[in-house]
């Protein structure tokens, strides 16, 4: 029997390693065709390397491509899958490396080919100093940018476009390389799309006390070029001076060939599949990661959530079904966390905006406490935002920002929300107390009981 696997990252090679612990090499030959130069890497660990936080850019590989081919798996790196046929179960990859044109059967075949970055026509200058931030190769070429490799004097300037997760932590990395740096987003604050608007001022205000200048509202008409380098963007107000240029605009499902193939796309343009992650309709063909879309376990809508903790955890579950195992995803509630500098941000479940969208009628509760008792010295404020359905006190959602200590408490939120918990149930509940980690009636505390009254009083 042979699994052939599109995309060697963390869906990918997680189906493959799952895969072969059930079923020796004698039984199952795994191949595995990947585009790029590398396997199992932390994408999600790129700004940190390129701010100095990280200094090792090998640190970020979980496994290398020897390490799975020395646990029997045929790892092709620099091959790029061109074509699928279902009927005869072959996939046909294009070597990279001479041109030349794979074909490979299966019996089992995997989707992982995770998620494209959005890039304007404008944006797609070769070899000017505008980068994406998606794949490790991406981080190589900022790095030999941001070095000086064929540049002249050394980049000082840059220009980071949109205010989601990767582009406020490349703003921050840019800072730290001791660049000047302005953050462009369209929304009226920073992750729009993520946390509510009052958050999102503090998320700004952050950002501004880091020396970075933030245009909010903004819109990009185009960059200038001259001598091969980039030198600004253009805005309706004006252009921006840049050296360097980083494109933070978000992702889609990678998905162009699955469709040719006539594998199933859901709305957001994602694969559907079912709970073991088979695709719908076919029954020994898989899909894991950031080209599948994804059930709101809040809302029941469909959702495309592109998380490496996702990624992990539906490849695993592919792989443990095609290894002859039971396992499922059952979906997400959009748990996520980043920092800008020492301020900490995460968020679980809906925002405002989105529970407005599923239909819902809800009261929110925002409180400022501190992470540790507030004589105990290194107590630091955070903000805690809880949103609740009107009628029942369901949890919907929650969001935090605060300094050392803040973030990890989405955990317990997140846990909740999964749970489907009410806002009164959580006032109960057992969270540890000690004065170095936490005040007598924890922040998460605090906020459900203040969202229990608003409950209540509607």
């Amino acid at each position: 029997m042979k699994l052939v696997v599109i995309g060697g990252d963390a869906a990918g090679m997680s189906a493959a390693s799952q895969a072969r612990k059930r079923i020796g090499p004698g039984d199952l030959e795994i191949v595995v065709f990947e585009r790029g130069r590398f396997t199992s890497y932390s994408a999600c660990g790129i700004p940190y390397w390129i701010g100095g936080a990280v200094d090792d850019r090998d640190a970020l590989i979980a496994r290398s491509p020897a390490e799975h081919r020395k646990n029997g798996i045929d790892v092709r790196l620099r091959h790029d899958v061109v074509g699928i046929d279902l009927d005869r179960r072959f996939v046909v990859a294009r070597d990279l490396a001479d041109g030349g044109e794979v074909r490979e059967s299966f019996d089992h075949l995997v989707y992982a080919a995770g998620a494209s970055p959005v890039v304007p026509d404008w944006a797609r200058v070769r070899d000017a100093g505008v980068f994406g931030v998606q794949t490790l190769e991406d981080g190589d070429a900022i790095h030999a940018w941001l070095d000086g490799s064929g540049v002249r004097p050394h980049p000082r300037r840059a220009v980071v476009i949109g205010g989601g997760y990767i582009g406020v932590e490349m703003a921050e990395a840019m800072i730290q390389r001791g660049l000047q740096v302005t953050l462009l987003e369209k929304s009226p604050e920073p992750m729009g799309k993520t946390v509510d608007p009052e958050i999102g001022a503090m998320v700004r205000e952050a950002i501004s006390g880091l020396g970075i200048e933030i245009v909010t509202n903004a819109h990009v008409d185009g960059v200038e070029t001259a001598d091969g380098r980039v030198r600004a963007v253009v805005t309706p107000g004006g252009s921006l001076p840049a050296d360097i240029v980083v494109m933070g605009l978000g992702v889609r499902p990678n998905t162009s060939i699955a469709r040719d193939a006539g594998l199933p796309l859901g709305p957001t343009g994602g694969l559907r599949t079912d709970l073991r992650m088979r695709v719908e309709g076919l029954e020994n063909v898989w899909a894991a990661g950031d080209c599948v879309e994804t059930r709101h376990l809040i809302t029941g809508r469909p959702v495309h959530v592109p998380l490496g903790t996702h990624a992990n955890k539906q490849g695993r579950v592919a792989g443990i079904n095609i290894g002859g195992g039971y396992a499922t995803f059952p979906g997400v509630i959009g748990t996520a966390v980043t920092k800008v500098c020492d301020l900490e941000v995460a968020r679980t479940g809906l925002t405002s905006h989105e529970a407005g969208q599923a239909g819902y009628e809800f009261v929110t509760a925002t409180v400022e406490s501190t992470s540790r008792a507030g004589y105990y010295p290194g107590a630091s404020a955070m903000t805690v935002k809880l949103i609740a359905e009107r009628r029942t006190g369901l949890l919907l959602g929650a969001q935090i920002v605060g300094r050392a200590e803040a973030a990890k408490r989405i955990d317990a939120l997140a846990l909740a929300v999964w749970n489907k918990m009410t806002v009164e149930e959580m006032t109960a509940l057992d969270l540890s107390y000690a004065p170095p980690f936490a005040p007598v009636w924890d922040p998460v505390l605090i906020a459900a009981r203040k969202a229990t009254d608003a409950v209540h009083a509607g």
